[in-house]
C-alpha cells in the first residue's frame, strides 16, 4: 500500500483509509463481528488509516474501533472527531475548550490507547473562536494525548486562523482530504 504525508508535520498515513462510520450507525443494521473482521483485512492490506467520530453511535463506533485495534494499538493511525454531541436529543456544536478536554478522554477511554494520531474538530462551533478551541487542541498535542490536529468543513479563513494558533495537519470536506502548506 502506497503511503501520503498528511501536511507538514511529519503525519504519514496509508493512501486508502477506512471510515468507520458506517460500521455502527446511519446506514441501518450493523454487524460488529463483520465490522472487526474488515478492520483487520484492512491492516492486512496496507490500509492502517482509521477514521471514527466521538458521534458515531455516539461513541459505538469509538468503542467498535478500540475493541478491534485492541492489543493491534501500533498497527493503526487513528483519526477521530469531537465538537458534536447530544444533550436532550438535539445535537450542538461544541468547540469549548471544556469539551476538548472532556471529549478526548472520553475518545481516549473508548478507544483504548492513551493517544490519537489526528484529532479533528467535527463541525465548527459559531460560539467558540476557532483559536480558543485550537489553544485547548495544543494542549492536548503537548501533553502526547494527541499527536496532529484537523479540522473538518471549516472555511479557508477559519484554517488560517486555526494555523496561526497551533500547525493543522489536515483539513477534510464533506468529500475528501486534502492537506498542503497552509499560507500564512
Amino acid at each position: 500500500m502506497k503511503r501520503r504525508q498528511l501536511g507538514t508535520q511529519g503525519l504519514e498515513v496509508s493512501a486508502v483509509g477506512l471510515g468507520c462510520m458506517g460500521m455502527s450507525a446511519f446506514y441501518g443494521e450493523t454487524d460488529e463481528h463483520e465490522s472487526v473482521a474488515a478492520i483487520h483485512r484492512a491492516a492486512e492490506l496496507g490500509v492502517t488509516f482509521l477514521d471514527t467520530a466521538e458521534m458515531y453511535g455516539p461513541h459505538a463506533n469509538e468503542e467498535l474501533v478500540g475493541g478491534a485495534i485492541a492489543g493491534r494499538r501500533d498497527d493503526y493511525l487513528i483519526a477521530t472527531k469531537f465538537g458534536v454531541r447530544r444533550v436532550d436529543g438535539e445535537q450542538l456544536l461544541d468547540g469549548s475548550p471544556a469539551n476538548v478536554r472532556r471529549s478526548i478522554e472520553g475518545s481516549l477511554r473508548r478507544l483504548g490507547t492513551d493517544h490519537v494520531d489526528l484529532y479533528y474538530q467535527h463541525r465548527m462551533d459559531p460560539n467558540t473562536p476557532v483559536e480558543e478551541t485550537v489553544a485547548a487542541l495544543g494542549e492536548l498535542v503537548a501533553e502526547g494525548k494527541v499527536r496532529y490536529l484537523g479540522l473538518s468543513e471549516a472555511a479557508p479563513e477559519t484554517i488560517r486562523r486555526a494555523h496561526a494558533i497551533h500547525p493543522i495537519t489536515a483539513v477534510q470536506t464533506e468529500y475528501s482530504l486534502w492537506t498542503r502548506e497552509l499560507e500564512a
